[in-house]
């Protein structure tokens, strides 16, 4: 019982994995449940065995996505210290910036779809946005209002940064727009 239980986590992890990058390589609009299933090697019926709909798996898939960001941000922060921030912000404008769209950031790729969704959608990436601010406001200086205003305004230069980086076609182009953004997401808190 045990074995079949830990099987059926196991394909619903690799449902939900699969979905998280297919969502973010080609929006919710982009595939529907069968091209998800076919993705992750199940059957469409496997799908449903885990997820009411495609709604319900986008939902976990944002859910998963965020939550992955706050992690990396407490072991960020864990790893480097009080250099947490700058090895953050090179990690996102570098690795972020120019991996696959299907491995990028979830907050990255998956705002604009997430700002057409449902309320449950919505309710769910608020909340996981929350904790990635509150991941990065604990390692800043200063009061706790200036901390999160802080860790809110350096993500959104982060996530804006690596949007008009990834759209742009010439290549000089987006590394100019991630040294820009480079340079104003380490000036800030500098003058408050």
């Amino acid at each position: 019982m045990a074995d079949r239980e830990s099987q059926k986590e196991q394909s619903r992890a690799r449902i939900l994995e699969s979905a998280g990058r297919g969502f973010r390589s080609r929006g919710f609009g982009g595939l529907g449940v069968d091209g998800l299933a076919r993705d992750a090697g199940v059957t469409s019926g496997a799908f449903y065995a885990h997820f009411k709909s495609k709604a319900d798996a986008f939902r976990e898939a944002v859910s998963v996505g965020l939550g992955q960001l706050a992690n990396g941000i407490e072991q960020m922060r864990a790893q480097l210290g009080q250099h947490w921030r700058e090895g953050f912000i090179d990690f996102y404008l570098g690795n972020r910036r120019t991996c696959e769209l299907a491995d990028s950031c979830a907050l990255q790729s998956l705002s604009g779809e997430v700002a057409r969704a449902g309320d449950e959608v919505r309710e769910v990436f608020e909340t996981e946005l929350n904790r990635i601010i509150e991941a990065a406001a604990a390692g800043l200086e200063g009061k706790p209002k200036t901390r999160r205003d802080e860790a809110t305004a350096l993500l959104a230069l982060l996530v804006g940064g690596v949007t008009l980086a990834r759209a742009v076609r010439d290549p000089e182009a987006s590394r100019n727009i991630a040294a820009a953004v480079r340079k104003a997401a380490l000036a800030l808190g500098k003058d408050g």
